[in-house]
């Protein structure tokens, strides 16, 4: 079978799931999945760009999903001047005093002789933070003591929230570069454990830094760039529309709000699709292959391996960054209480090795076909229970434990399938094709 021709039966197949979960369950749940699918797709493109590229093995993603987020907040939040009366100039200042501390290091270490330098980078770094503290503390304070039930923090710019998705990528880019300066020179697993120790430090930040998106008080009404189904539903011409097409108002509403994402999320992830695909089978796609099938020898060719590298990097985590806009877009909701491991970063790994690492296509069907199971498998556990302890007594022991356990079994259904695709289809199901 010819690749083109599997990528359309393998969507195919994926999309009759979709149709088929609208007919039997209801089309507001399709809807639904297939935007999580397409927000998946997206996230996992971004970690195909660094792993199938290049072959960097970042476990931070939930890190850069979590900055996406945050932009959603300060690009989307009003502004709120009376935060920013209070506590704006002590936020500049400490700023201005981590920038001029930084600027002076970067001199020193270009123009000093090495000895002493060393002493005087730690003597301006300390210097640096004695002086933003002074400004950051009472800044931080008068911001916070502001209505913290409600409010509590700086606000936003008040401009559209779909600039978020271009701003997510920046913060996300900007946090990759600096990342890179530090770790991209590590191999392998010590990179993995860096990556994923940084992400952490982003999430405590962003749990703890109250003034900033208040922290897990969490920011929810967040703007939306599509009409909300309340106002629809107040709307006499959308009233009329739901009756003549046949559903309720509601269900009508939620159709249309969550089709209009649809279609914002399938113009993103085409236009992300056929940027990483030109960028993929151009000169510079062939050079990343080269480095990442034999590092030495694109050295040995002139190659500036860790400049590429760190290009990827970036390139990859700002695609993660304005897909964990458009997510916080979609719920109207963050919440940097719920990024965890295991959603952000394992599931999208499996994502990218059941698609068929290297294949920019592969990556994309494995965060629609992982996402749907994920989905659906929280139904298939008891579902399964129900049928294998049908022969035992109601208030049997076994039967309570596992009908109470069984919702956890679509971990186990995950394992299976990376398990059967990695037996069956050890690249992937849409596997990297070189062309010679």
């Amino acid at each position: 079978m010819s690749q083109s021709v599997r990528i359309i039966l393998l969507y195919s197949l994926m999309f009759a799931a979709l149709v088929a979960v609208g007919f039997a369950q209801s089309w507001p749940l399709a809807l639904a999945i297939l935007n999580m699918c397409l927000i998946s797709g997206i996230m996992a493109l971004g970690v195909n760009i660094q792993w199938g590229y290049a072959g960097l093995f970042n476990v931070g993603i939930m890190g850069f999903a979590a900055l996406g987020g945050v932009a959603a907040v300060l690009v989307s939040e009003p502004i709120r001047g009376e935060a920013w009366s209070v506590g704006g100039l002590g936020l500049v200042a400490s700023f201005l005093s981590i920038l001029a501390a930084a600027v002076a290091v970067g001199w020193v270490r270009k123009h000093l002789p090495q000895r002493g330098r060393g002493l005087i980078t730690v003597l301006l770094l300390i210097a640096g933070y004695a002086a933003a503290r002074q400004f950051f503390g009472p800044a931080v304070g008068a911001i916070e003591a502001l209505d913290p039930t409600i409010y509590g923090n700086i606000g936003g710019a008040g401009l559209p929230v779909i600039f978020s998705w271009l701003v997510g990528g920046l913060f996300a880019g900007g946090a990759a570069f600096l990342i890179s300066r530090i770790a991209l020179g590590l191999r392998s697993d010590y990179l993995a454990i860096a990556t994923l120790g940084i992400s952490e430090i982003v999430l405590a930040v962003l749990k703890n830094e109250d003034w900033l998106a208040r922290g897990v008080k969490n920011v929810s009404g967040l703007d939306s760039p599509v009409p909300s189904a309340i106002e629809l539903q107040a709307s006499d011409w959308f009233i009329s529309f739901a009756a003549d097409i046949g559903m309720t108002t509601i269900e009508a509403s939620t159709v249309f709000v969550r089709g209009s994402y649809t279609l914002l999320f399938v113009i993103v992830l085409a236009l992300l699709m056929w940027l990483t695909e030109r960028a993929l089978h151009s000169p510079w796609g062939r050079m990343m292959r080269a480095i990442r099938d034999n590092r030495d020898a694109a050295e040995a060719m002139g190659k500036d391996v860790v400049a590429r590298h760190r290009q990827v990097f970036i390139l990859g985590s700002a695609v993660v960054g304005i897909a964990g806009a458009m997510l916080v877009t979609m719920d109207g909701l963050f919440t940097p209480g719920t990024y965890n491991p295991l959603r952000y970063t394992f599931l999208i790994w499996v994502m990218v090795i059941v698609g068929g690492s290297g294949n920019n296509w592969g990556a994309v069907l494995g965060g629609f076909l992982i996402w749907f199971t994920w989905t659906q498998a929280e139904n298939w556990g008891p579902q399964a229970m129900e049928f294998v302890t049908s022969g035992m007594a109601g208030d049997s022991a076994l039967r309570l434990h596992l009908m109470d356990n069984a919702p956890h079994m679509r971990l186990m259904i995950m394992g299976l399938v990376l398990l059967i695709t990695l037996r069956f289809f050890p690249k992937g199901l849409i596997p990297e094709q070189i062309r010679r």
